[in-house]
């Protein structure tokens, strides 16, 4: 009988929880960026509880791609790095259980998460977009809801401008209201004053009902002056009338009606792999259809009046045949034939054919822009298709972040994970999005644009996996600090203690021998190098490293001889000695490809040469430290008093 490990269970128990958590909360912060991003399709239509409740739950599943990478990457995180903060996981690594063994119930979670988010995003995602999409645009198209204000002019009825200084908002009367309507024209406006009135909406929703009260209307009639004999005098006649009641009606549909779902299901985001696949096959075959038609209408196009095919009968049936090239006698004159009729008929020829030219163009140009809709209608296809893929490597490949990364920082809690899962989501979010604009535009294939995010990720995941698994500190300061240390050469600082207990007696003579021969040495490289190398000397020469290395090994070799003396004041003065580097920077002939593209490509080679120039100075400043150390140190050994 199957029975789960324990580990198993625990590491379940531990990261169900915080998954579902993160999950929930992710899929809340890019919903309401989905709210911010189209609040103004939504505010003031008077739209039910239940359709923004309908929109709200599609936006949810479509935008489950972009929250679940995202609560995988926060999720792992936090419990990897609660379970090296509580110690838990140095407790299972002393118990022989590797991190690759912790990782196993997760990676078995996190396969079953990608095989499920497949399948999401190719039966439900389509769906789920498709119902989306058509509600948002029903409800944009759907006109605002009523809603007077006091003291200015209201613009949102259909050529209609109201404005009402003050109402009732307990009986809805309206007062001092003054009514523009335009619908006609500004020449045929209408101009109406009322004391009071009334704002309401028919039974069906389709038009406004004024009923207004004690008021006037006037009515410019210019539609009507041309019919008019006192148009002759610039006279426009308008109409005005006084009334006690008065009812308007307004057309202004106030319904939400849906529009047709297939519209949207035809479309690239409304479609499974399957459908993606159909469309794109015959999407490329009728773009190749059409080229080739293209190409034979140019292959056949009639060039000076003679026609590609010929009409011939063979065996009393009607053929065509290719026309065969026409050769002439003569070499003919392309300038007497335009100019032997004169300027004005050599005028008329090349208007005509730049006539002709810019028909072709235009024509081409209506059949490029065809084929290249056509393409363009592909490529947003076939991105679908591959967002099919890329959702379920993105879970697995964030997971083998979040896990590794959780047990390196070894932080639990939400602060640091956070900051930590933001910023790489963020980094992964541009990638993608750059990559996905890039292929949408054709600058580069699809699948790349598609899976460069992956692409760039993977390294990542594969390096923090290994080094979690081999405990490398990834984030001690130190460790980077010494290695820039080593690289540039930054001063150390040498520290000697008198030893209680030494197993080398220092001997005089020895020890102004290895001094003597010390300072020769130093005194030679010194002379050598003594003058400041120039461009390419530094490029083509450099110091020798060698020889600085066999320096740097006698120099060692004499100090951590006199480190066994037991004097003090000797002990104090060995220790001011420099600890020499010696830096790849020093000598870049042996990388002969890089020194001679340094030495070309002028600014880099500037700035290398100025680090490097530097660098050599401080190394033949340090030399001269030791020569004056030496001299002081044989100076206390000839006294003896070592």
């Amino acid at each position: 009988m199957f029975k789960i490990k324990r580990l198993y269970t625990f590491m379940l128990q531990s990261f169900l929880p915080l998954f579902m958590m993160t999950f929930f909360i992710c899929l809340f912060i890019v919903l309401m960026q989905f709210l911010w991003r189209y609040i103004d399709d939504l505010v003031g239509k008077g739209l039910t509880v239940d359709v923004i409740a309908e929109l709200f739950f599609y936006a949810a599943l479509t935008m489950v791609p972009m929250a679940l990478p995202l609560a995988i990457l926060l999720a792992s995180l936090m419990t990897f790095g609660n379970l090296g903060e509580q110690f838990e996981l140095t407790a299972m690594k002393a118990s022989g259980i590797s991190l690759y063994r912790t990782m196993r119930p997760l990676f078995v979670l996190m396969a079953f998460v990608a095989i499920g988010a497949f399948f999401f995003q190719n039966n439900v995602l389509p769906v789920a977009q498709a119902k989306m999409w058509t509600l948002l645009y029903s409800m944009r198209q759907k006109s605002p809801e009523v809603e007077i204000p006091e003291g200015s002019f209201y613009d949102q009825i259909p050529g209609v401008n109201l404005y009402v200084a003050h109402k009732n908002p307990d009986n809805g009367m309206l007062y001092d209201m003054m009514i523009y309507e335009v619908s006609k024209g500004f020449d045929n406006a209408r101009i109406i004053l009322s004391d009071s009135g009334k704002l309401s909406f028919t039974e069906d929703k389709t038009h406004l009902y004024l009923q207004l009260y004690s008021g006037e209307q006037f009515e410019q009639l210019q539609g009507q002056s041309m019919f008019s004999s006192a148009s002759k005098n610039n006279y426009v006649p308008y109409r005005k009338e006084s009334f006690t009641e008065k009812e308007i009606r307004v057309a202004f549909d106030a319904n939400f009606s849906r529009m047709d779902e297939s519209t949207m299901q035809n479309q690239y985001v409304g479609k499974n792999i399957a459908q993606l696949n159909a469309t794109i096959d015959s999407v490329n075959l009728t773009v190749d259809s059409v080229g080739e038609e293209y190409a034979r209408e140019i292959k056949e196009m009639p060039y000076f009046g003679l026609q590609y095919y010929r009409n011939k009968y063979r065996n009393h049936k009607l053929v065509k045949e290719r026309q065969e090239s026409v050769l002439l006698r003569d070499t003919l004159s392309v300038d007497t034939l335009l100019w032997q009729k004169g300027n004005s008929y050599a005028r008329t020829y090349l208007s005509q054919a730049l006539s002709k030219a810019k028909r072709s163009r235009q024509d081409y140009e209506f059949k490029s822009f065809s084929v290249k809709d056509r393409r363009k209608s592909i490529r947003r296809h076939d991105i679908e298709l591959q967002k099919k893929f890329t959702l379920s490597f993105a879970c697995i490949i964030f997971f083998f972040i979040g896990a590794p990364l959780g047990a390196i920082i070894k932080k639990g809690g939400i602060g640091t994970p956070l900051v930590i899962s933001v910023i790489l989501f963020i980094v992964y979010y541009i990638i993608d999005n750059t990559g996905y604009k890039m292929a949408r535009d054709g600058r580069i294939p699809v699948w790349v644009g598609m899976w460069v995010s992956s692409g760039v990720l993977l390294p990542l995941g594969v390096f923090f996996t290994y080094k979690a698994v081999n405990d490398s500190a990834v984030f001690n300061i130190d460790a980077y600090r010494n290695f820039f240390r080593k690289l540039f050469g930054v001063n150390e600082v040498r520290h000697y203690e008198l030893k209680e207990v030494s197993m080398v007696d220092v001997l005089t003579t020895e020890a102004i021998e290895k001094i003597i021969n010390l300072q020769e040495k130093c005194t030679a490289f010194i002379s050598r190098y003594s003058t400041r190398q120039n461009y390419i000397e530094y490029w083509q020469r450099g110091l020798d490293r060698s020889e600085l290395s066999r320096l740097i090994k006698e120099m060692e070799t004499t100090v951590e001889y006199l480190s066994n003396s037991r004097d003090r004041l000797l002990i104090n003065k060995i220790s001011q000695y420099p600890i020499l580097k010696n830096l790849w920077i020093y000598h870049l002939v042996n990388y002969g490809w890089l020194s001679w593209s340094c030495m070309i490509l002028f600014p880099i080679g500037i700035l290398g040469y100025a680090i490097g120039a530097n660098r050599q100075a401080s190394l033949l400043c340090d030399l001269k430290q030791v020569q004056k150390l030496n001299n002081e140190v044989l100076e206390m050994l000839k006294e003896n008093k070592v």
